[in-house]
């Protein structure tokens, strides 16, 4: 079998609502969604979830070669790009190709990816994560609840603008999860996405954490920042969680080494080889690993096959557009199938049809860092 070409296909995914962060919303909530199909001589074909930057140059490392050697087929296309720099969207076409081959891989194979990278239980526990940033407290409560009717006990909500916000939106959500779960304690988190400095992330999550029980909070300070994420740990009781936007096993070692990170992530358009990679250096100090994403389905693999994986996040409840999964949401949990593959495949009349128009990303978009993120005096209002 022979890897012999590739089509680079881009879809949406309408949330039906404002999506977004403390850096920014997609106001609209429909957000680009590129992909990418392998295709073999064999008429296999792979499907991966990311960019398209610089493919054409990073596919020659993978042209003509048997795509069922990935891990191998993973470092040829890193050396192709260790110049340049295999980095952000760089990284990201990586990882959808390593995903696309992995999922060749199992076709090839006849199993679902699941078994093929030695997993034995298909169930892979959940949290839910909505970007919930732009919705008011009727929106959040209804759309927390749809998770809980799923069986979900763990939520994390975007935030870090304004304390007091932030703590009312926290306790809306863990009612709403303690209800479902007959009084059992849920599970919060609440995600900065790298807007505080040091001293601005422990006083916030301190005050939260006078009322409040916070397993995790993630991405208080810059993604690379050891010391001020060492810092944080230090002085709040919640864990520590960072990585998605890290790539290559040389970003997250100075951290782990530190003792700066207490819940390993890794974003699954990153792809597969990278998350195994990263999950076995987390492994080596006694740390867990938790794969973010909004359509996770080849990490959800890797993650069974995995002895240090927590949890995975799970955004919206609907796939993108011309999205089919083999998979369920049952109990709170990713309940995988047993098609050959990644279980992804893809409806291309129907990705053609909605992308023939127009797709606008606005600048107030969380791809946008604000100037005054970690510079704020004051708390502005979110109401």
């Amino acid at each position: 079998m022979r890897i012999s070409g590739y089509r680079a296909l881009t879809t949406v995914h309408d949330w039906g609502r404002p999506v977004g962060d403390a850096n920014g919303l997609y106001a609209d909530g429909v957000v680009k969604v590129p992909l990418v199909v392998v295709e073999t001589d064999e008429g296999i074909t792979g499907v991966g979830v990311g960019p398209h930057v610089e493919i054409d140059s990073i596919f020659a490392a993978l042209e003509g070669e048997d795509p069922r050697g990935v891990t191998a087929l993973y470092d040829r296309m890193l050396r192709r790009t260790f110049k340049a720099g295999h980095a952000g969207s760089v990284f990201g076409t990586i990882g959808a190709l390593d995903t696309a081959l992995w999922d060749i891989k199992a076709k090839a194979a006849g199993e679902p990816l699941w078994r093929l990278l030695g997993g034995r239980d298909r169930r892979v526990p959940a949290y839910a994560s909505g970007l919930d940033m732009g919705l008011d407290d009727a929106g959040l409560v209804s759309l927390y609840k749809e998770y809980a009717e799923r069986g979900l006990r763990a939520a994390k909500l975007k935030g870090g603008l304004d304390v007091d916000r932030d703590r009312e939106r926290l306790t809306l959500v863990r009612d709403v999860l303690t209800e479902a779960g007959n009084g059992a304690r849920p599970g919060l988190m609440l995600d900065a996405n790298e807007v505080w400095s040091r001293k601005q992330a422990v006083r916030h999550v301190t005050e939260l954490e006078r009322t409040l029980d916070l397993t995790w909070v993630e991405e208080p300070v810059r993604r690379w920042d050891a010391d001020g994420l060492g810092a944080v740990g230090r002085g709040v009781r919640a864990a520590v969680a960072t990585g998605e936007n890290l790539t290559g096993l040389e970003q997250f070692r100075p951290l782990i080494t530190a003792g700066a990170v207490d819940v390993v992530q890794t974003a699954a358009v990153w792809g597969v080889t990278h998350f195994l990679r990263v999950a076995a250096l987390a492994h080596a100090y006694d740390l867990p690993v938790s794969p973010i994403g909004t359509t996770p389905h080849g990490l959800l693999h890797a993650a069974t096959s995995v002895p240090n994986h927590l949890v995975t996040e799970l955004q919206d409840l609907r796939p993108p557009t011309g999205f089919v999964l083999d998979l369920s949401i049952e109990d709170g949990a990713f309940v995988l199938g047993d098609s050959p593959g990644a279980g992804l495949t893809l409806d291309e009349d129907a990705i053609r049809a909605i992308t023939a128009g127009p797709v606008t990303r606005a600048y107030d978009s969380p791809a946008v860092r604000p100037g005054l993120a970690g510079l704020r005096l004051l708390a502005p209002r979110v109401h």
